[in-house]
């Protein structure tokens, strides 16, 4: 059976707490929002992997966890996204973050060299962003006016572990679980 698997950040409870307010705010928009509970902001999608790739990808991550120290992610605003293209989702953006950059890059060369099954880089530099809905196009262009999205939101996220988690995808959106957490520094 394979798994579908990724790396991500997961959020503090009040900083997720905010976001449900802000999706509560905008109820009337046709996305599909996500879950309170499955809000993160994904470091590294592997995909689907057998269970000893799923292994070796928690071995790899837990060593390059531990090669890094705690840091923090600073977010600023809810939009549109992705910038600069027509919008496919609404998601809270980030500052740059060189740690965010440097974690995700060598996790990244880590997983190639390994026996995972990871097979794809990604972008150098990190653009952090935590999705928190998915436009649903057919009802989103029938709109007579697109809402414009662009809403201060300051937080401050600490980064002191990552976890290898699982994708279960259902019909009214995926559901995820920590297959292992592990702790920076």
């Amino acid at each position: 059976m394979k798994r579908r698997v990724f790396i991500a950040v997961n959020l503090p409870e009040n900083v997720k707490k905010r976001l449900e307010e802000f999706q509560e705010k905008f109820d009337y928009l046709p996305v599909r929002w996500t879950k309170e509970a499955s809000l993160h902001l994904t470091l590294v999608f592997i995909g689907y992997v057998s269970n000893e790739q799923m292994l070796e990808i928690c071995r790899v991550t837990r060593e390059m966890a531990n090669k890094f120290e705690p840091f923090f992610i600073n977010f600023k605003k809810i939009i549109l996204g992705p910038p600069g293209k027509p919008p496919r989702m609404i998601w809270v953006e980030g500052e740059a973050s060189q740690h965010l950059s440097d974690l995700k890059n060598k996790l990244e060369d880590a997983l190639l060299e390994s026996d995972s099954g990871f097979r794809h880089k990604g972008a150098r530099l990190m653009r952090s962003h935590i999705t928190l809905a998915r436009i649903k196009m057919d009802r989103w262009h029938q709109l007579e006016s697109k809402p414009k999205i662009d809403e201060e939101f300051q937080a401050q996220v600490p980064v002191a572990s990552i976890e290898v988690m699982e994708s279960d995808l259902k019909r009214d959106g995926a559901e995820y679980a920590v297959l292992e957490s592990c702790p920076l520094g």
